[in-house]
């Protein structure tokens, strides 16, 4: 039910917003920043990049916090609500106010992304590693379908804007706003009803008689540092994490720049970007399911090399479309191996670590998630800002496909899964 809520805050940041942002914030003449021009589609890819960059600086720190201190629920809660909070504040920003609007959507971004390191690392204390695709990928499906009803609002909203009385700026800021309001509502549910599981650690003699939240971050350090200096020690862990930031950075690159893709490169009207992203959503609830059950047959790597075959042909396809049916066919290709190359990669990781130190682990799978968060929407920023087109900008991301692909053919789950028994950390 997190998924349900939160879901509803990405599919409006990646649908809604970025079309409010480049057609109302900015608008058709971009920019002027320090004295130069941007295009909205620049400023947006370096803002989403500016948010993998905090994440990863913080993520893992945190998690090895959250581990010690059996304080995952209250990290969860703490970037949930600061989230929801500065995503419903976008309601309050007009056409011209870029930074505020940047700023906003940079600390709500930065709520989700490290909010999810906390409810991820729920995964291995409520699923067996047997079952462990099935629940990831129903937590995916929960999520496309509350996202999907929460975009099909505010969708509704915009659209009939007249019927209400309202001007379509206005009926956009309520449905971003309220997708804060329902990501802040539907976390309730999560938090009354998962419990975490209790540590009988003490903190080492050498912390004790310090302030406790001062402790707490000089053991979180020290525990994240360990964990990084003996990485080799799990080698194919960190194939697969290398992997994963090579993939998810196309993923991610794709998923937040396909609607100011859709409005500033190929000109296509909201109304059709909002209704094929509001299917993208249910069609990707078969897709996170369907994709577990061809992993329960196939097994999880397959699935996923599989998926990300599909996610090349996407970026190739992406450069040569010019009309709306052409984006709508792209976003069904790109629901159906969105939620399944996702659900699968975080069970895949899931199955490998662990399990008392969760949060630590997953506070590094973030960082490789958001390190791959940074260099795409980066690159693809930059080229557009250059070559003054994105098409070069989304076809140069099958690079990261590829690589990805080549290096997960590489792990070999099996040792990395007998690696795990001596993977807890010492304090």
């Amino acid at each position: 039910m997190y998924d349900w809520a939160n879901s509803a805050y990405i599919t409006t940041a990646v649908g809604l917003l970025p079309i409010f942002f480049a057609s109302t914030v900015v608008g058709e003449h971009g920019a002027v920043i320090f004295g130069k021009d941007f295009r909205a589609d620049t400023l947006w890819g370096f803002v989403v990049g500016l948010a993998g960059v905090l994440s990863f600086l913080f993520a893992p720190v945190l998690g090895a916090i959250a581990d010690f201190s059996a304080s995952k629920k209250k990290f969860l809660t703490a970037f949930a609500y600061t989230g929801s909070l500065f995503c419903t504040l976008i309601y309050f920003c007009h056409s011209g106010d870029v930074f505020k609007t940047l700023f906003f959507f940079l600390i709500s971004q930065v709520g989700f992304v490290n909010g999810n390191v906390f409810y991820d690392a729920f995964l291995p204390h409520i699923a067996s590693e047997e079952k462990m695709d099935d629940v990831s990928g129903k937590g995916y499906a929960y999520g496309y379908v509350g996202g999907g009803l929460q975009f099909a609002i505010a969708l509704g909203l915009v659209s009939l804007h007249d019927k209400f009385g309202l001007t379509k700026e206005h009926a956009a800021r309520i449905g971003i706003a309220m997708s804060g309001v329902w990501w802040a509502v539907f976390t309730l549910y999560c938090l009354k009803f998962v419990h975490e599981p209790p540590v009988n650690v003490e903190l080492p003699e050498d912390q004790r008689g310090r302030p406790e939240w001062l402790a707490y971050l000089s053991l979180g350090i020290s525990r994240t540092w360990h964990t990084a200096i003996r990485a080799a020690q799990y080698r194919h862990l960190v194939i697969f994490l290398l992997a994963f930031m090579m993939y998810n950075e196309g993923i991610q690159t794709v998923i937040n720049m396909a609607t100011i893709y859709g409005t500033n490169e190929l000109h296509l009207p909201a109304s059709a970007l909002m209704l094929t992203l509001l299917i993208i959503q249910f069609v990707a609830i078969w897709g996170s399911l369907g994709f577990s059950r061809i992993a329960d047959r196939f097994g999880t790597k397959r699935t996923i090399i599989f998926g990300l075959l599909i996610w090349a042909g996407v970026v190739i396809y992406a450069y040569f479309i010019n009309t709306v049916t052409e984006f709508f066919t792209l976003g069904m290709i790109v629901g159906l191996a969105m939620g399944g190359t996702q659900a699968l990669s975080r069970s895949y990781y899931g199955s490998m670590i662990p399990q008392e130190s969760s949060a630590e682990f997953f506070g590094f799978y973030t960082v490789f998630t958001k390190f791959s968060a940074i260099w795409g929407p980066w690159a693809f920023a930059a080229i557009t800002h250059f070559s003054k087109s994105a098409r070069l900008a989304i076809l140069s991301l099958i690079t990261f496909f590829v690589l990805g692909l080549i290096l997960l053919v590489m792990v070999d789950e099996t040792k990395a899964r007998e690696a795990r028994t001596g993977a807890v950390l010492s304090i």
